[in-house]
């Protein structure tokens, strides 16, 4: 793995992103690209790794809690 994919990796983790997630977005090359492609757009806007890492695991989370809310009304409607 590049060293500049490890770090996103850890970052990420470090904000708490579940690591099967992040294992779910690192084994897909689509999902990756995406997140290389956003991570280079932050730096490019001159954020660093900590205040990218922040922001991108917040969108992470909050699409995660949105999933689960919608897993959990189609459960209640079965």
């Amino acid at each position: 793995m590049e060293i500049s994919i490890l770090n996103m990796y850890q970052r990420l983790r470090d904000y708490h992103v579940p690591v099967q997630v992040l294992d779910e977005i690192f084994s897909n090359e689509s999902d990756l690209k995406t997140l290389s492609d956003s991570w280079k757009a932050l730096e490019d806007d001159g954020l660093m790794g900590d205040e990218i890492a922040k922001k991108i695991s917040a969108v992470i989370l909050d699409e995660l809690e949105d999933n689960l809310v919608q897993s959990l009304s189609d459960d209640i409607k079965k």
